[in-house]
Formats: C-alpha cells, sequence, structure tokens
C-alpha cells in the first residue's frame, strides 16, 4: 500500500488507519525520540506474541516522507533470516506505525564482553551470517550504507542464536539514482563515500570488513580524535595489524579482511567472493581463545556511553517483568506454562534499538527494535 493513503481507495485508509489498535494491544514504551517512540504491542489473537511498534509523529516527518517511504519499500522486499523484518505498516492522522519483529538477544558487542570464550571461529561464524544477508540484500538491488556493530543484533538469548541486520534508514535501492551523498557512520565508511565519488553496493563490503577486524582484536581499524584526521586515514586505506593484537590471529584472517579493506572498490570483494574465502567457507578460522584479549580493548574503545541508548535497558526489563506477573496472576492456578519467568524457552532480557534516519532527533527513525517474545 503507498504509505500515506496516496493512491489508497477510501475505504483501504480508513481500515489502516483504524486497525493497528484492534490488531495489537500496546504495553510499555521501550523507546523514544524528538518526534517518535518504540512500544511493545501484544498481538490480540495471538496473545504472547509480541511485536515493537514503532510510533511516528507525522510533524517529525514534514520534507521527509519520501525518505520514510523509501526505507518501508526496501523493508517489505526482503525477506531473510538474518535480517530484521516489517511485519506491517499502520498510519492515522498523527502518526505513522512500523511493526518490526522482535529480536531478543541483545547487541553484538554485549555478547562478545559477556561470553566466557571468544575463538575466531566464532568470528567467522558471525561475519558469514552478515555476509550471507548483505548478499541477499545486493542481489535484490538494495545497498544497506550504514553496516556497523550496533545494527548487528542476536535474534535470542541462546548461545548458539543468529545475527540479525536492522536500521535500513539509511538504505538504498541501486538503479533509483547515482549514489554520491556521503552518508554512514564515520569509521565504517568506505573512501569513495568519503571522496564524494559515485558509489555503489562495494561500500557495504567495505563496512563488513570493518567490523571483522574489529571483531578480532576489539578496537576499530581507523581512529582519531579528530574527524579530519579519521577521514584522511580511512581515505588511504591506512591501517594495520598491530601487535601484540594481531600476533595470534591467522594469516587468513589478515587476508580475509585485506581483501574487504580493499581501497579501490573494484577489486575490493564481492559477498559472494568473501563468503567463498577460506576463512569463511573452510577450517582456516582459528580455535584458540581470544576473548581476554578482544574483550579487554572493546571495554577500553568503545566506552558503554558512547553506545547508550536513548531508552533505559533496566526500566525496559522491568516494565516487562510487570506483564509477567499481571499474566500470572489472571492465568488459572492450574496453568504452569505462563508462570515460569526462567524457564519459558523464548523469556529473555529486553533491549530496544532505534535507527537514524527520517524521523525524530538525528538518532531515531523509522526503527529496529528489540525486546522479549514470551510463550
Amino acid at each position: 500500500m503507498p504509505l500515506f493513503g496516496k493512491k489508497n481507495s477510501d475505504n483501504d485508509k480508513k481500515l489502516k488507519e483504524t486497525d493497528i489498535r484492534r490488531k495489537y494491544e500496546f504495553k510499555d514504551t521501550l523507546g523514544t525520540g524528538a518526534f517518535s517512540e518504540v512500544v511493545l504491542a501484544e498481538n490480540k489473537s495471538e496473545r504472547g506474541k509480541y511485536n515493537a511498534v514503532k510510533c511516528i509523529n507525522r510533524r517529525g516527518l514534514r520534507g521527509k516522507e519520501e525518505a520514510l517511504e523509501n526505507e518501508i519499500s526496501v523493508l517489505r522486499r526482503l525477506n531473510h533470516p538474518n535480517i530484521v523484518r516489517l511485519v506491517d505498516v499502520f498510519e492515522d492522522k498523527t502518526h505513522v506505525y512500523l511493526v518490526m519483529e522482535l529480536v531478543t538477544g541483545g547487541e553484538l558487542f554485549d555478547r562478545i564482553v559477556e561470553k566466557g570464550s571468544y575463538t575466531e571461529k566464532d568470528a567467522s561464524l558471525l561475519i558469514r551470517q552478515v555476509l550471507e544477508a548483505v548478499d541477499y540484500m545486493h542481489d535484490r538491488g538494495v545497498v544497506h550504507r550504514d553496516l556497523k556493530p550496533e545494527n548487528l543484533l542476536f535474534y535470542s538469548p541462546e548461545d548458539d542464536s543468529k545475527i540479525m541486520i536492522s536500521d535500513f534508514g539509511l538504505s538504498k535501492m541501486e538503479g533509483s539514482g547515482i549514489m554520491a551523498t556521503a552518508c554512514g557512520t564515520p569509521g565504517y565508511v568506505a573512501p569513495e563515500v568519503l571522496a564524494q565519488q559515485p558509489y555503489g553496493k562495494e561500500v557495504d563490503c567495505w563496512s563488513i570488513g570493518v567490523i571483522a577486524y574489529i571483531l578480532l582484536c576489539g578496537y576499530p581499524p581507523f581512529y582519531d580524535e579528530n574527524d579530519a584526521e579519521l577521514f584522511k586515514q580511512i581515505l588511504k586505506a591506512q591501517y594495520e595489524f598491530d601487535s601484540p593484537f594481531w600476533d595470534e590471529i591467522s594469516e587468513s584472517a589478515k587476508d580475509f579482511i585485506r581483501h574487504l579493506m580493499c581501497k579501490d572498490p573494484k577489486e575490493r570483494f564481492t559477498c559472494k567472493q568473501a563468503i567463498a574465502h577460506p576463512w569463511i567457507s573452510g577450517n582456516a578460522a582459528l580455535s584458540k581463545d581470544i576473548h581476554a584479549s578482544v574483550k579487554a580493548q572493546m571495554l577500553k574503545t568503545f566506552a558503554r556511553t558512547k553506545w547508550k541508548q536513548a531508552y533505559n535497558a533496566t526500566a525496559v526489563i522491568r516494565q516487562m517483568k510487570k506483564l509477567v506477573v499481571s499474566k500470572e496472576e489472571t492465568s488459572s492456578n492450574h496453568s504452569t506454562t505462563s508462570a515460569s519467568t526462567s524457564g519459558a524457552s523464548n523469556h529473555s532480557t529486553l533491549t530496544a534499538t532505534e535507527a537514524t534516519g527520517p524521523a525524530g532527533c538525528s538518532n531515531c527513525s523509522a526503527a529496529a527494535a528489540t525486546a522479549s517474545s514470551m510463550d
């Protein structure tokens, strides 16, 4: 359906305007921005099934409708197990509502820091999932343009959880015009973006190389307090595999990164080439535990304050527990499946992430939200 009812029949527009609260019961607010908020919502026809609804105030959309329509259009094209799914879109006179899939496992870096052990092989498995999802996007003409660790979320708290890509606020369709806009997150953008040259899907492959680098040592390949100096490093593709942090990392891993963080986009690996590399598809990734070193560098480099979200995670968990308690109190005394807060397969801690893009403040847009789903 065209957003904002531009080409809708009156009946269809009326249905979409009134249907959101008929289908979903809004629970607690998980996050807020200047013109948006993420709300935990329960599906009324499937009690116990939760989604995250991004409620975007139309006042924050003035002049930015096209950007939101683009994001929704992109998300509707994508249906992949490693991409956070847009379930539905609703609108009324004051808001646009994006109903998103819930993921419950938390952010990439947090999980790595919390792990008891961590190896090259673990990093390889994570990067493979990202590569397969981005390859799927690229085959459909979608360029993400803002791949970074904060946009990689675990689907569940299970140790073998898959990784999910979120935040398509800056994504663009190839063929929808020349891409030359300098956008993305400093530290993860490709040289051609900073050089303000026309670019394509190769920029995503560069970003995956940067993420792989961080996953293996705990710190970024490019860093400077001064953005101008940072950009100079990126423009030159000037990075090192510093001792002692890279001494125990395989040559295959370094070769893999060099092929992705290649200055010339024409020489840079595609996702398919990267997937075929021995570090991903072979047995080249080492099983040596590198957790202590990676954790120490992540904690030192990526301070919690730098990554803090526009919500209080502790408060969100508390709100979810209240829902569980309320559910227990109203359920039959003979029911035991819904009374447990630790034994149910889908119980977990709760987080919510807002994406960058057209609505709200600079860090808020059509959301990728993560929360807890309960049976």
